[in-house]
C-alpha cells in the first residue's frame, strides 16, 4: 500500500446514503437474529417436552388423543388394519429416499388411530412399493408417543391419497381429513408415533421436528456478527483522507 501522505488526516463524514443502506443492513440483521434466537428457544421448549413425555406410561383406551400433551408416550389397544395403509412419501432417513408406513388401529368405541410405525427404504421403482404387512391381526397393545402428522415446511409436493390407487396408498403431507376421506372413516386428531422397541415397526429414531435448539442459537449468533460487521464497513466507508491545508 502506499505510505500516507504527509501532512493527510481522516475525517469522519458519513454519506446519507450509505448510512441508509447500513442502517437497514444492520436492522435486518439484529431481527432475523432475535427471529432465529426465538425459534431456539422454541425448539428447546420442545425437545424439553419430547423429554418430559417418556417419563410416565399414560393409558389412551381411557383419554382422547387431542387432549393428550405432544410427545407424550402413552399404552392403546386396538386391531392393526394392515389392508388399508397409507405410505407417507418425501421421508429421509440417514441421507436415503423411503417412506414412513401409517398403519390404522381400529380401536373399540372410538375413531381409528394412526400409527406411524417407522421408514422404510425407497426400493428404486416407483412401480415397485415396500412390503409392509401387518404380522398379526388379533387385538395388539401398544406403546408410542402421541404426535401430529408431519408438516410440510418448505418441501413441496403435497398430494392427497388417490381414490382409485391400490392400497397401500402413497400420498405426500397430507391432512388427517384426507386420510379419514380416503379410509371412509373418522380418525383421532393425532397419530401415535410407535416405540422403537416394538416389534410391529421398522426404522423409528423419533426426535422432535425441526432443527436441534443449537443450531437456532448459532444461526443468531452468525447474523448479529453480520449486524456488526455493516457497521464497521460502515465506519470504513464513511472515514475520509483529506490533506491538511498548511498557511
Amino acid at each position: 500500500m502506499p505510505a500516507e501522505p504527509r501532512g493527510a488526516e481522516r475525517r469522519f463524514a458519513p454519506s446519507p446514503a450509505v448510512t441508509i443502506v447500513a442502517l437497514v443492513l444492520t436492522a435486518l440483521c439484529v431481527r432475523l437474529g432475535f427471529w432465529q434466537w426465538h425459534r431456539g428457544a422454541e425448539r428447546e421448549e420442545a425437545w424439553a417436552r419430547f423429554a418430559r413425555g417418556a417419563e410416565r406410561l399414560l393409558d389412551l383406551d381411557a383419554l382422547d388423543p387431542a387432549g393428550v400433551a405432544l410427545f407424550q408416550r402413552v399404552r392403546v389397544t386396538g386391531r392393526l388394519d394392515g389392508a388399508h395403509q397409507f405410505l407417507l412419501d418425501n421421508r429421509t432417513h440417514r441421507g436415503r429416499a423411503g417412506y414412513e408406513v401409517l398403519t390404522p388401529l381400529v380401536r373399540a368405541g372410538a375413531p381409528a388411530l394412526l400409527v406411524d410405525r417407522g421408514w422404510v427404504p425407497f426400493t428404486g421403482s416407483r412401480a415397485r412399493l415396500p412390503e409392509v404387512t401387518v404380522a398379526a391381526a388379533a387385538p395388539v397393545t401398544l406403546t408410542g408417543r402421541i404426535a401430529d402428522l408431519p408438516s410440510p415446511g418448505l418441501a413441496s409436493g403435497r398430494a392427497a391419497p388417490e381414490a382409485r390407487a391400490p392400497w397401500p396408498k402413497v400420498t405426500s403431507y397430507p391432512s388427517l381429513a384426507e386420510l379419514g376421506a380416503a379410509l371412509a372413516e373418522p380418525l383421532a386428531a393425532r397419530i401415535l408415533l410407535l416405540d422403537p422397541g416394538d416389534s410391529h415397526g421398522y426404522v423409528r429414531e423419533w426426535q422432535p421436528p425441526g432443527l436441534p435448539p443449537l443450531r437456532h442459537f448459532s444461526y443468531a449468533i452468525q447474523w448479529w456478527i453480520f449486524a456488526a460487521l455493516a457497521l464497521v464497513g460502515w465506519a470504513v466507508l464513511s472515514t475520509q483522507r483529506i490533506r491538511a491545508v498548511r498557511p
